[in-house]
């Protein structure tokens, strides 16, 4: 990116909270590498599938080993010492995994108990009041062990700020969030649950890279690409374009391949395009999807950064009838709306009550502190400096700072999308790239890495096209005007470095951050 400093505003009434995302390191090329299959052919969408942990050991027999492993866990379920047996499991999981399902019916077994006291828990001093404008607060319950899905009184502040946010038909439910550490940990978890181990998502490129590795680690589940073009044809509108065409193609490609498709991802607004799915493109998208029996996970995470009011953005939420509201699972999270990525706050909403539990119990691992949920639901409650002070301050800095970069890549005759949300520009760069290599797109990237200007390059989201890489503006002016005067000289062949690095400094990239 060119910066990557949040754009900071202050106010005496609560601590700092600002609007930008961190720092983003690009280290991700090795990463999608490794979890994904090579395209074969671009003249229409294909696969990139991750492969299975064992595969990745090279042992010859891994496709066996994992196919027994899902057998006996799907035979023998949940036979562990002590706990049960596979009898026991409720024959209305069929939202699940086989891995879901054994979640699930730990918390139903072991966690019964301990709901029910948490319903009516006992305590002579109890203090009725959450309201109170300290954030610093603490309770002795506070530091007890909670409803692992989230203090109740966070879930409900969650219901109502989505409720409002997403201008939801109806008001949502507490019952059906879930409140877990950060937006990594709610891939994590719903790959877990959803899909066995070689399943995989559907997702559009070019895509947030992060995910790749949010799905396999944990959950061994693979994605299918479904590859967009930069150029307009047929009845597209605008480079890009996601359409139920598109969706269909890669889903028989991947079944061609005797791969298992269990749901379809979806980041609105999009990351790194700054697209903004329309409501009908939305419906049509869930209608797909209900089609083949798909869950879809909708990643909303920059919905409160979208600047301009004319892009007419509107949350999956907003939609009057959910084609199948059993497979449809929203997310959002603090991180980017708020600038407050490192406090790892995501939240999930789904009225798939199976999804719920099970996504919840693996909050042991992912679960937020009793003091972070005090604070979260202090500052969600906050709507009167949320709508007053803050949004109209953060939108008008992120305007003004988008359209700064935006007249200076119009300057330079370069190329680029924005739909005016997120933080970023697809910037296009492939008139710099005399072959059109992803070779080529690395050495660029690298010369723009040694004039200390750090972006993203197409690869690293997994765009068939070399020559595309993200900008992100979200910072202070003069920053930025540093760098893009770096970027003015790197295009203009000023380079300080030679074109060629040493060795030491050719490995390619290993980590992303939004």
């Amino acid at each position: 990116m060119i910066s990557s400093y949040p754009l900071h505003h202050k106010t005496p009434r609560t601590p700092r909270r600002c609007s930008a995302l961190t720092q983003e390191i690009l280290t991700w090329h090795l990463v999608i590498e490794m979890f994904t299959l090579p395209q074969k052919d671009f003249s229409a969408p294909t696969t990139c599938l991750g492969p299975t942990c064992l595969q990745d050991l090279g042992s010859s027999h891994g496709d066996d080993l994992e196919g027994e492993c899902s057998r006996k866990l799907d035979q023998k379920l949940p036979e562990l010492p002590g706990v049960g047996d596979s009898a026991m499991l409720s024959p209305d999981t069929s939202y699940l995994s086989s891995r879901g399902r054994m979640i699930k019916w730990f918390w139903d077994s072991a966690e019964e108990g301990y709901r029910t006291y948490h319903m009516d828990e006992y305590d002579e001093n109890k203090n009725p009041s959450l309201s109170q404008s300290d954030m610093q607060r603490v309770e002795p319950s506070l530091l007890q062990y909670a409803d692992w899905r989230g203090h109740l009184f966070l879930r409900e502040e969650v219901a109502k700020f989505l409720s409002f946010y997403c201008k939801s038909p109806a008001p949502l439910r507490p019952e059906n969030v879930v409140v877990l550490n950060g937006g990594a940990s709610l891939f994590s978890a719903l790959a877990t649950v959803l899909c066995e181990a070689g399943e995989a998502f559907l997702i559009p490129t070019p895509y947030y890279g992060a995910i790749t590795q949010h799905v396999c680690l944990y959950g061994n589940v693979r994605l299918a690409c479904v590859y967009l073009d930069s150029e307009v044809t047929g009845l597209d509108t605008r480079p890009f374009q996601l359409t139920v065409e598109k969706l269909e193609m890669a889903l028989r490609e991947a079944h061609s391949e005797g791969v298992k498709v269990k749901g379809l991802i979806l980041i609105n607004p999009q990351n790194p395009l700054g697209d903004i799915y329309s409501p009908e493109e939305l419906q049509e998208y869930l209608v797909f999807a209900k089609r083949h029996k798909l869950h879809v996970i909708v990643d909303e995470v920059y919905m409160l950064s979208v600047f301009e009011e004319s892009a007419g953005y509107r949350s999956v939420l907003s939609l009057e009838r959910l084609p199948d509201p059993q497979r449809t699972h929203v997310m959002w999270a603090t991180s980017k709306d708020f600038g407050m990525s490192g406090l790892r706050f995501g939240t999930l909403y789904t009225e798939n009550q199976d999804v719920a539990t099970a996504v919840a119990s693996l909050c042991r691992y992912h679960g937020l502190s009793g003091l972070v949920q005090y604070q979260m639901a202090q500052l969600l409650r906050d709507r009167d400096w949320i709508n007053q002070v803050y949004l109209p301050e953060n939108h008008a800095r992120l305007k003004a700072a988008h359209t700064y970069v935006s007249e200076e890549l119009r300057a330079l005759g370069i190329p680029f999308l924005s739909r005016g949300a997120g933080f970023f520009i697809w910037v296009d760069l492939r008139k710099y790239l005399p072959k059109g290599t992803f070779e080529e797109e690395m050495l660029l990237w690298r010369r723009f890495l040694d004039n200390k200007v750090l972006l993203s390059f197409g690869k690293a989201f997994e765009c068939k096209e070399p020559g595309w890489f993200r900008f992100v503006f979200s910072d202070q002016a003069h920053r930025l005007c540093l760098g893009m005067q770096r970027v003015r000289q790197v295009l203009a062949g000023k380079s300080q470095v030679a074109e060629d690095p040493p060795s030491s400094q050719s490995q390619e990239p290993s980590d992303q951050r939004r």
